[in-house]
């Protein structure tokens, strides 16, 4: 009877739990997955809330939704293990995320990731269909140890293998007036490579604590925010000098534009030294401008694009700099971004936010003359 009790008690007790944690917490994993875990914590994925994200909070602060004390439907693909992600997405359901809430606070969790079994395909966006079985999640790894604490299915789940995992939430985002907000290549595939091999590429370290490796998936997810440095090669930069100008190409081999969401803007900025002085030479930008009306506008209010001159999906781009290259030159060419448009930072109040006004520098390369 005692023993009876005691079940009893614990199934009540998971139960709870359950209510409180529908996916396991990420912290559970950190016992045996210690170099996966301290990636993944530094991550945008483990930083995808308001409360941790301060650009997306700024967004957050000016929606509709936010204004109303209504429900955050961003928690779809920014709080998905929320315990009550439901009333979330449901429309007159009051649910807001909430700092306190370490569901809420969970971000895009490593079991919420790692549960997925399929993807819906919608118009409007993807929805992500998690596998009932809790603690039963999905990999690559082959060959495996069989864990005490959790089930591991490596075979049958073709979106893990292919990295089509990712477009649950970044194929695209379609708002109410039909323009595609955020969108990447739906066929996540360019030249055998894809979402996971590049953004999430093999590096050096052990899988686990169990099950001893050389090498591991990272988990930081290389993006614009961090480690872009592991993207440099899918980017390529050349300089062709002519008699009177020169060109510099940019050949974008990636299946999607260079940055996605319209807040970036990427900056190309060229310089010549020449007799040890340095000539800097006009910056030329890229972006994709969204508004209504003939103004920018913010992503749920926006009904056009207003301008898009972002680096496409595929593209080589030849920008021609009127400047005659000396012999003894030496031309320093740099691609990068801001996270932040800088036209949208006394809109956003972001005017002295570090990551929101700090130029990233993702490739930089020298030509001598």
């Amino acid at each position: 009877m005692k023993l009876f009790l005691t079940l009893l008690i614990s199934f009540f007790s998971l139960l709870a739990n359950n209510k409180v944690y529908p996916y396991a917490p990420s912290e559970d994993c950190k016992a045996c997955h210690s170099n996966i875990y301290n990636e993944f914590t530094e991550s945008m994925h483990a930083n995808a809330t308001p409360q941790k994200d301060p650009i997306h909070a700024s967004v957050w602060e000016k929606h509709p939704q936010n204004i109303k004390q209504s429900r955050y439907g961003c928690g779809k693909c920014h709080t998905p293990a929320a315990n009550n992600l439901d009333k979330m997405k449901t429309k007159g359901e009051k649910a807001l995320p909430l700092a306190e809430n370490k569901t809420h606070q969970a971000g895009i969790s490593c079991a919420y990731c790692h549960r997925i079994e399929s993807i819906a395909l919608h118009k409007k966006h993807n929805t992500n269909i998690m596998s009932a079985k809790e603690k039963n999640y999905f990999g690559t790894l082959k060959n495996h140890t069989e864990s005490p604490y959790h089930g591991i299915q490596t075979e049958n789940n073709i979106h893990m293998k292919n990295g089509n995992v990712c477009i649950g939430c970044h194929s695209h985002k379609m708002n109410k007036h039909g323009l595609n907000v955020c969108s990447t290549n739906i066929d996540n595939e360019l030249n055998g490579a894809n979402c996971v091999s590049c953004h999430m590429p093999k590096v050096s370290g052990s899988i686990s604590n169990m099950h001893k490796t050389d090498k591991h998936t990272f988990h930081g997810f290389a993006g614009s925010h961090f480690h872009s440095n592991m993207l440099t090669p899918y980017v390529d930069i050349s300089l062709l000098r002519q008699i009177d100008n020169f060109i510099v190409n940019i050949d974008n081999r990636t299946s999607h534009a260079l940055l996605l969401h319209p807040l970036r803007q990427a900056v190309l900025k060229v310089s010549v030294e020449r007799g040890g002085k340095r000539i800097t030479l006009k910056e030329i930008t890229f972006e994709r401008v969204i508004g209504h009306n003939g103004k920018p506008a913010m992503p749920w209010k926006a009904s056009t694009t207003l301008k898009d001159s972002m680096l496409k999906a595929n593209e080589k781009r030849a920008i021609l700099y009127d400047f005659k290259i000396q012999n003894g030159d030496k031309v320093t060419v740099v691609l990068g971004w801001f996270l932040v448009n800088p036209k949208a930072l006394k809109p956003l109040q972001l005017e002295h936010n570090k990551p929101a006004t700090e130029f990233h520098e993702f490739k930089k390369q020298s030509f001598n003359f």
